[in-house]
């Protein structure tokens, strides 16, 4: 049973930092490709960021990009968002999400597991 626990969400001030966590069991992580996606209340889940298996390569959405950076540890079976430079637009809540596959991809249909989310409040 594939499961995927995310943390770090919290509430922060508007150009402040946080640190999302993102705990797997049950898959083979280092074959794995990830992301994480954000769903604010009224709107629809969008991407946030994606790694590679290896995590050679990273993507990310325009409205985050330079301020969010993804990283993984194998070792460690975890996915990471460091989230700088905050705005009260990024309060969501955040999921992270793995493939069954190698290959990132940007649309959440097609991730197989899901975490249950972690809060993440920007106050202005």
């Amino acid at each position: 049973q594939v499961q995927l626990v995310e943390s770090g969400g919290g509430l922060v001030q508007a150009g402040g930092s946080l640190r999302l966590s993102c705990a797997a069991s049950g898959l083979t992580f280092s074959g794995a490709a990830l992301g994480w996606f954000r769903q604010a209340p009224g709107k629809e889940r969008e991407f946030v960021a994606a790694i590679s298996w290896s995590g050679y390569y990273t993507y990310y959405a325009d409205s985050v990009k330079g301020r969010f950076t993804i990283s993984r540890d194998n070792n460690k079976s975890t996915v990471y968002l460091r989230a700088d430079s905050l705005k009260p637009e990024d309060t969501a809540v955040y999921y992270c999400a793995a493939r069954a596959s190698r290959v990132t991809a940007r649309s959440s249909s097609e991730y197989d597991y899901w975490g249950q989310g972690t809060q993440v409040t920007v106050s202005s």
